[in-house]
C-alpha cells in the first residue's frame, strides 16, 4: 500500500492521539513568546530532547504565575500532530512550576513586579496619626481578628470611635471587596486611618492580600493605612505597600493607638513638671522684684529731682537769652554806626572833595609838563637846526655821493678816475667826473 503524504501524517496524527490522550510533561520552558492572538508559545527541553508546545489563552487564565524562560514546570497535555509541517508538539491544559508551588511563584512575581513600579519605597509612605479620631476595620465582621482589635483598641484608648466595614478575606470575589471597602473609606473621609486585617491561614487562604488590584488600591489610598494578616511569620504583598506592617491584628491595633494609660501618666509627669518649672520662675521673678523694689527711687526724689533739673535748666535758659539780647544790641548798634558812616550824601561830599583836589593836582601837573615839554622842544628843535645837512649846505659846504648807487663820499681812497659823482650844494646839484685823486 502506497501512502500519500497527508494521508500518513493524518494517521500518524490520529495514533498519537489515540496513544497519548493526555499526558503528564515535565521539563523546561525555552523561547517563550506570547503574540498578539494571548496564545502562549514555547519549546519544553531536558538535556537531550525539545518538543514544541503551545498553551491556549482560554487555558492560561486559570494560572497563577506567568511562564518565563529557564522555569522548570510540570503540566498535563495533550499530544497532537501539526499536520502542515508534519511536526508533533503539546499542548497544555494545565501547568505548574516544578517544586515550589504555582501560588508561591506568582507571588515572588508580583512582588518583583510592584517593587521595580516603586510601590513599596519608603518615600510613599504616608505618617500614621498619633491619636486618630476615628480608624476604619476593614476584615471579615465574623472573624477572629475583628474581635482582637476590638479588645485591644478598647483596652489602650476607648474614646477612640471603630468602624467595621465588613469585607471577604478569601474566597472568590474577596479583593473587589477588599478594594470597594477602602475606596469607600477614602471617599467619605470621616477616618484618619484604617487598618486592614485578618486571621491566618494558607497562602490560598491569603491569596486577596495577594493580590495587584489589592496592592495598587492601597498604594493610591490618601488614608494611612496598617496591614495585620495572618500571624507573625506571613508576609502578603499588602504588607509590602501598606504604611506600617504589623505582624498580627492584635498588633496593629496597638500601633493605631496610644495606651491611654501611659497618655494619663506622661500628662500627669508633665503637669507635676510645669507646676516645678512654674514655682521654680515665680520664686525667681520675685527674687528680681524684690531687688528692683530696693533699687527704685521714692517717687517724690525723683520728683524733686527733675523740678530742681528743672529750675537749673529755666536760669540757663534766661541766661543765655539776655546774653543773646545784649548782643544783638551791640550788633544792631555797630551796624547802624557803620551804615550812617556810609550814607550817599556823606559818600557824594567826600567824593566831590577828592575830584576837587585831584582836578587841582591834574592842572598843575598838566602846566608843568606842558612847559618842560615846550623847553625840550625848543632845545631839540635847536640841535636840529644845528645838525641838518641844509644848514651845512647853507654855510658853503657841498656833499658829494656816487650817481650810480648814491653812497655819500667820505674817504678818496673810495673813488676811481673816471668815476661819475654828484655834488649836492644849498642849492641845486652838479654831476662831476673824476680826473684825479689827491691821496
Amino acid at each position: 500500500m502506497i501512502y500519500t503524504v497527508s494521508k500518513l501524517t493524518r494517521e500518524i496524527k490520529s495514533l498519537l492521539e489515540e496513544t497519548f490522550p493526555f499526558i503528564w510533561v515535565t521539563g523546561e520552558i525555552s523561547n517563550y513568546a506570547v503574540p498578539a492572538s494571548g496564545h502562549s508559545y514555547f519549546t519544553l527541553k531536558d538535556h537531550q530532547a525539545v518538543i514544541n508546545t503551545v498553551m491556549f489563552k482560554n487555558q492560561k487564565r486559570n494560572l497563577k504565575f506567568e511562564p518565563e524562560n529557564g522555569m522548570k514546570i510540570m503540566g498535563l497535555a495533550r499530544l497532537t500532530l501539526y499536520e502542515p509541517r508534519g511536526s508533533y508538539q503539546l499542548i497544555f491544559e494545565h501547568l505548574e512550576p516544578e517544586g515550589a508551588g504555582s501560588m508561591q511563584i506568582a507571588f515572588e512575581q508580583l512582588k518583583k513586579k510592584l517593587s521595580d513600579q516603586g510601590l513599596f519605597d519608603d518615600k510613599h509612605k504616608k505618617p500614621i496619626p498619633f491619636l486618630p479620631s476615628k480608624i476604619s476595620i476593614i476584615t471579615s465582621g465574623s472573624g477572629a481578628a475583628v474581635r482582637d482589635i476590638i479588645n485591644v483598641s478598647q483596652r489602650r484608648f476607648s474614646n477612640c470611635p471603630l468602624e467595621i466595614v465588613s469585607v471577604k478575606v478569601q474566597g472568590h470575589g474577596s479583593e473587589n471587596e477588599i478594594c470597594d471597602a477602602i475606596n469607600l473609606v477614602n471617599q467619605f473621609q470621616k477616618s484618619d486611618l484604617i487598618i486592614l486585617a485578618r486571621g491566618g491561614g494558607s497562602l490560598e487562604d491569603l491569596a486577596a492580600f495577594n493580590s495587584e488590584i489589592v496592592a495598587n488600591t492601597i498604594f493610591n489610598s490618601d488614608i494611612p493605612i496598617i496591614t495585620g494578616v495572618g500571624h507573625e511569620t506571613d508576609y502578603t504583598i499588602a504588607d509590602f505597600v501598606s504604611d506600617l506592617r504589623a505582624p498580627t491584628p492584635s498588633a496593629a491595633a496597638e500601633l493605631a493607638l496610644p495606651d491611654k494609660n501611659d497618655l494619663v501618666q506622661r500628662i500627669f509627669n508633665l503637669q507635676e513638671s510645669l507646676n516645678s518649672s512654674l514655682k521654680n520662675k515665680i520664686i525667681a521673678h520675685r527674687q528680681v522684684v524684690v531687688h528692683l523694689i530696693s533699687r527704685l527711687k521714692s517717687p517724690d526724689t525723683i520728683v524733686y529731682d527733675f523740678r530742681f533739673k528743672l529750675e537749673d535748666f529755666e536760669s540757663r535758659l534766661i541766661n543765655m537769652m539776655k546774653h543773646t539780647v545784649q548782643y544783638n544790641k551791640e550788633k544792631l548798634h555797630w551796624l547802624s554806626q557803620a551804615l550812617y558812616s556810609q550814607q550817599p550824601v556823606t559818600k557824594i561830599s567826600e567824593y566831590k572833595q577828592r575830584v576837587k583836589t585831584l582836578s587841582l593836582s591834574l592842572t598843575h601837573n598838566f602846566q608843568k609838563i606842558f612847559k618842560e615839554i615846550k623847553t625840550n622842544h625848543l632845545k631839540f628843535n635847536l640841535k636840529l637846526q644845528a645838525l641838518n645837512p641844509e644848514a651845512v649846505l647853507q654855510r658853503g659846504y657841498s656833499i658829494s655821493r656816487f650817481v650810480s648807487d648814491k653812497k655819500v663820499i667820505t674817504d678818496s681812497n673810495e673813488v676811481k678816475k673816471n668815476d661819475k659823482i654828484e655834488v649836492l650844494l644849498f642849492k641845486g646839484a652838479l654831476i662831476t667826473r673824476v680826473e684825479k685823486i689827491n691821496g
